[in-house]
């Protein structure tokens, strides 16, 4: 047992405000709450603060309320009955990260083999059990799903999570897919026309849903009409598109795009109006190095228009591209037997002859290491640009993407693209709560916000592959024990 959290075992005290404060949480909550306490301590510890600011060592950070209520120098703490002190020399604490592309489903591929063909339909059952005990687990404390197939279960589940029932983070549901005609997906309503879209908006608006995304085969006329109902409600709309090019989306009025540019379309040659290229964005990102007019242009134009552009790096670094590291045996294990299978398949196929799907991945031949540089490339220009960009992996488990774990590599994957890696960390924890309209709530370590927080064993911003060592998410004050969370979804990502 590691020192700090001896000293938290030795010293954690329960008071009668404390036990009003776990009657909140259900049972099943309550077995993966580590530190709980009407005051919570945590001295000696190293701040990176998620501004972007160089680190702060030797705090004490206190917890009080579901708030921050103090940041002072670090200094030993005399045990109290009312309160719950860590001795964290060693260790760092930032933010809860806000993931702006997660999922609570899992792609599966029927009857897949190691030639990674499957029968048709690729379907995307639902992980509502294992996902949100993932990404908590992982250090994520707010999550957008960026896309939905089961509304009404996610809807339910973020209520249920947040009535202190189920483990898991604070959840922006993210409506049903915007999707046009010629889906790839079987689960995805096709709207037929703009009204059509303005209707389904209106309609999951008043579900209780927070925000949309329009995916590849969306028109134009669709996507405006779409943008506009929902910006009558004061919800924001994001996209992984297609049919419809950035530059005309940033026109329209969309708030967000989702995977860096690598699905720009633009550029690619025969590109219809309206109609989704077949190379999906490919030969645009190819051609639109970094200082060349084109990329300038669209920089521009989305920095005018206040289109952030979420990274989304892991989802095109899985599967066996040459030079990349395996799977952690942390994520290995949280996989389905089939999960785990249809990962080692992946990796046993060039990773530039996979089978169709809906990443340009598994459709080039062109040279995918260097699309991804390119990617970076952009990705950086355009913050440098003052773009507001965010972070999110798109855990599907294609390919080992997997909720909480993705999160992590992002951050990883930033620092590759050429972020410090307290710019990374601050792009995966305040640029998200900015973009939600968060900021003075979470997304950074500061007085009176909430208490939101990971605490990490050594030093990310000197090592950012330390962003791995997850050992406690605070959340709105309850510390959760990252180990017993994912020992309880063992097996069982791709099941449920």
């Amino acid at each position: 047992m590691c020192r700090c959290i001896a000293v938290a075992a030795a010293l954690f005290l329960v008071s009668l405000t404390h036990a009003q404060q776990s009657a909140n949480l259900s049972k099943e909550v309550q077995k993966y709450v580590r530190v709980q306490s009407t005051k919570v301590v945590l001295t000696h510890v190293r701040i990176v603060d998620g501004t972007g600011r160089a680190p702060t060592d030797d705090q004490n950070v206190v917890l009080e309320g579901g708030k921050i209520t103090a940041i002072q120098p670090g200094a030993d703490v005399a045990p109290a009955k009312d309160a719950a002190v860590l001795d964290l020399k060693g260790y760092t604490v930032i933010p809860g990260v806000v993931g702006m592309h997660n999922h609570l489903f899992y792609v599966a591929r029927p009857n897949l083999d190691s030639r990674w063909h499957n029968d048709e339909p690729v379907l995307v059952p639902q992980m509502t059990f294992s996902a949100p005990r993932l990404y908590l687990a992982g250090g994520v404390t707010t999550m957008r799903t960026t896309g939905s197939v089961e509304t009404y279960a996610d809807l339910n589940l973020k209520r249920e999570i947040d009535a202190g029932h189920l483990p898991g983070p604070h959840i922006d549901v993210t409506g049903p897919y915007l999707e046009g005609a010629d889906s790839y997906f079987i689960q995805m309503h096709q709207l037929k026309d703009a009204e059509e879209a303005r209707q389904f908006v209106d309609y999951w608006a008043d579900r209780g849903v927070t925000s949309f995304k329009a995916y590849m085969n969306l028109t134009r006329a669709e996507l405006k009409a779409a943008i506009d109902e929902a910006h009558k409600r004061n919800l924001k709309v994001t996209g992984h598109l297609c049919a419809v090019t950035y530059k005309e989306a940033a026109e329209l009025g969309i708030d967000d795009l989702e995977h860096g540019f690598f699905v720009n379309t633009q550029l690619d040659p025969g590109k219809k109006p309206d109609v989704c290229s077949p190379a999906g964005g490919v030969p645009t990102l190819k051609e639109m190095a970094p200082d060349s007019p084109a990329a300038k242009d669209l920089i521009d134009t989305l920095v005018k228009h206040h289109v952030a552009v979420t990274s989304t790096l892991p989802v095109f670094e899985s599967g066996g591209m040459p030079g990349r590291p395996p799977l952690r045996q942390a994520m290995l294990e949280a996989l389905s037997p089939q999960a785990r299978e249809a990962y080692l398949y992946r990796r046993e196929q060039p990773w530039k002859e996979g089978a169709s799907s809906e990443s340009p991945m598994d459709s080039t031949k062109d040279d995918w290491p260097m699309l991804i540089r390119r990617d970076m490339q952009l990705e950086h220009a355009f913050s440098l640009a003052g773009g507001l960009l965010l972070a999110g992996p798109d855990p599907t488990g294609d390919g080992g993407v997997v909720p909480g774990f993705g999160d992590q590599r992002e951050i990883e994957l930033l620092v590759e693209a050429g972020f410090s890696p307290v710019e990374a960390i601050k792009i995966a924890t305040l640029n998200g709560a900015t973009y939600m309209g968060r900021q003075d709530q979470i997304g950074s370590i500061a007085v009176g916000k909430n208490a939101d927080l990971v605490v990490l064993k050594g030093d990310p911003a000197t090592h950012i592959s330390d962003i791995e060592n997850v050992e406690i998410v605070f959340k709105d004050g309850v510390g959760y024990d990252s180990a017993k969370l994912l020992e309880s979804v063992k097996g069982r990502y791709g099941e449920y």
